[in-house]
């Protein structure tokens, strides 16, 4: 996943992309609007977060012009010190699909994303084939060689995380963080390998599709996603 960082700040943005780096997120950094502007004429990206206030412009400015051009499916979180009801109403009106305030929690903005991009993966593509595995992300329905298998809540929610990171190493703690919403930190590693362990068995003969990296975590491997 690429995400592209706009903010002036470079203490605020050296401390967040470590923190989406150590979340396996891939980040690209922009201290100006037209920097961002470069940055959107190399590649798309699967979210961008965006600062009000710009040496060069606004934020709002960038999601009037850019947003109809480039960003109707790329998801734009809006990270500023404004925190005003009338002012976050002007950033999502504009276009923003989330704000949050600063300063903000480590905790809540990787909760943010990952809803973000989840959102967008669902609208890409709802229904997923691999191999003998069929899962319909939007009515949770599962099937195994063309045969209705039925998962807990927890291990359709593993297993939707594994494949809307399709080709990604997932470690540990960023599975037990993702499927443990309130945040309890007894979440740990081992009842991580519990899900995985109980989700591989239901799945009977598609279990393989789930892969083992050894030391780092897991994935799902899939050129056809």
């Amino acid at each position: 996943m690429h995400i592209l960082i706009i903010d002036d700040n470079k203490e605020l943005t050296f401390g967040l992309s470590q923190l989406l780096s150590d979340a396996r997120y891939k980040t690209f950094v922009a201290h100006t609007l037209q920097s961002a502007y470069a940055f959107l004429n190399k590649q798309r990206y699967d979210l961008i977060i965006l600062d009000w206030i710009l040496p060069d412009g606004t934020g709002i400015d960038f999601l009037n012009k850019q947003k109809k051009e480039y960003l109707d499916l790329t998801p734009i979180l809006f990270l500023s010190s404004k925190g005003e009801p009338y002012e976050k109403a002007e950033a999502l009106d504009a276009g923003a699909d989330d704000y949050m305030k600063k300063p903000f929690s480590n905790i809540e903005i990787l909760a943010r994303i990952r809803v973000l991009l989840r959102q967008k993966s669902k609208e890409r593509q709802v229904e997923v084939q691999i191999n003998n595995l069929y899962v319909n992300l939007a009515t949770h329905e599962v099937k195994v060689d063309e045969k209705l298998t039925i998962l807990s809540n927890k291990e359709f929610e593993l297993l939707e995380f594994l494949i809307l990171n399709n080709n990604e190493v997932l470690t540990r703690y960023q599975i037990s963080e993702h499927l443990n919403r309130n945040f309890d930190t007894s979440y740990s590693s081992n009842i991580v390998d519990a899900h995985i362990k109980n989700l591989r068995k239901k799945l009977s003969t598609a279990s393989s599709v789930i892969e083992t990296v050894r030391g780092v975590g897991f994935r799902i491997k899939s050129s056809t996603l």
